[in-house]
């Protein structure tokens, strides 16, 4: 029963019309970056980047080789748009991509991951055999139909993000409206709306609007008779998202995804007049490795369901640790501020010296690095390193407060640890990481 399911044949005009958008704005994505100086202030200004853990081996090109690396995805993005060499422009995009994200968190958002997520899925599906010059040069692969398990991967990859988005929100600080008054409140010198903003109401409506609209935005759009005012919902939304927030292209790729819901005859009209009939069709092509295939997607499905749970497993508030935090869609749910002093000490001596974090660190990681424990700790470890090559063993020790939405100003490093003695466990909780309360 479940392969007949999944495996009928249904019309993949959503399909073919979410890759042109989906090209697009990957290739406004990319070129932006270069055209916004994002590249430069992330990539080449920096004297280093913070890696993921365990990937130090990706490191930006030397001069201006991240321009350049930039360029490449844009072409790609192009290739996607179009439908020319779909899989490998596809995949290559994604490839570097994940580079990039893998390469630096200082500028880290969950949008990023699931850009790297979605090329990945994108690769995978058959979304260049119609409205593509790969079906214009081949038209032995054109096909006006994908079997359903194709949607079912779109829009169960999404509510999975929609969903722990709106989770997420039920904590304290969201729920009684004082952090959504906080992003508002830095939003105050905006052109027209920037007073409006600060309303009070303002604050409760942003925070319920916010919560129910991604917990119920996916099965409103799956229901035909709310499907029209969900639309309309996400259109604000994320329109709002994109004018307030400046997040990129993602407001729009959200939106880009509400096709996948409306019937074909719809998508036809407005965005495929050449093709001139939909698929109405009851085929059904099980083939020979579906076992295999519905074992891989449940497989991948359980770590995205898995993935955004495991802070739970780790001592202490996530807020807080940051443990867990990212890779689980906790969107726009904390600001934090503090500061952070970086204390060298020869081994064997008393002499200490106060580390000058504005020689190594640019503007953006200044300010990220004093709440983020993994940032703090690889900086110490870079510090070491730098000392060693000098011929010096040497500990590192911290000092700083920091609070989180405007809370009380606490410890977050314990002082009395050498930061540069200590492993990084990316299982386990770090004992240096102080308690977010006092007993």
């Amino acid at each position: 029963m479940l392969n007949r399911w999944l495996f009928k044949e249904v019309d993949n005009s959503a399909l073919v019309v979410f890759r042109a958008l989906f090209g697009l704005l990957i290739t406004i994505e990319a070129f932006g970056a270069i055209f916004t100086g994002w590249i430069r202030r992330t990539m080449i200004e920096p004297e280093f980047t913070f890696n993921f853990i365990g990937f130090e081996f990706l490191q930006p090109l030397p001069g201006n080789g991240m321009i350049w690396y930039y360029a490449i995805m844009g072409v790609f993005g192009i290739f996607v748009m179009l439908g020319f060499k779909y899989r490998m422009s596809m995949l290559l995009y994604g490839i570097m991509w994940a580079g990039v994200y893998l390469m630096q968190k200082s500028s880290y958002n969950n949008h990023y991951y699931l850009l790297m997520l979605l090329c990945f899925i994108m690769s995978f599906l058959p979304a260049h055999r119609w409205f593509s010059i790969d079906a214009w040069r081949k038209p032995e692969i054109s096909r006006i139909s994908m079997p359903r398990w194709v949607w079912v991967v779109i829009v169960l990859q999404l509510w999975i993000v929609y969903t722990y988005a709106s989770v997420a929100k039920f904590y304290p600080d969201w729920l009684d409206g004082s952090f959504p008054a906080m992003l508002m409140a830095s939003k105050k010198d905006y052109w027209l709306v920037g007073e409006f903003l600060q309303q009070p109401w303002i604050r409760y409506a942003i925070t319920y609007f916010g919560l129910l609209f991604d917990l119920l935005i996916i099965p409103l759009l799956l229901w035909k008779r709310t499907r029209l005012i969900a639309f309309i919902a996400a259109i604000f939304f994320h329109l709002f998202n994109s004018f307030i927030f400046h997040i990129g292209i993602f407001p729009y790729m959200s939106l880009a995804f509400c096709i996948f819901f409306f019937p074909a005859e719809t998508i036809n009209k407005i965005f495929l007049r050449g093709k001139k009939r939909f698929y109405t069709g009851n085929e059904i092509n099980v083939p020979s490795w579906n076992k295999i295939f519905i074992g891989a997607l449940a497989v991948w499905f359980a770590i995205q369901v898995a993935l955004p749970l495991r802070h739970w497993f780790f001592q202490d508030d996530v807020l807080w640790t940051e443990e867990g935090h990212r890779l689980s869609w906790r969107m726009m749910l904390r600001g934090k501020g503090g500061r952070i002093t970086f204390k060298v000490v020869e081994k064997g001596t008393s002499d200490t010296i106060i580390v000058q974090k504005e020689d190594y660190l640019s503007r953006k990681q200044l300010r990220a690095i004093p709440s983020k424990p993994d940032m703090i700790w690889q900086f110490a470890q870079r510090l070491e390193q730098e000392y060693a090559e000098k011929g010096m063993e040497i500990e590192v020790y911290t000092e700083g407060k920091i609070r989180v939405n405007r809370g009380p100003y606490k410890t977050l490093i314990d002082p009395k640890v050498d930061l540069a003695a200590e492993e990084w466990q990316h299982f386990r909780h770090h004992d240096w990481i102080l308690p977010s309360t006092e007993d």
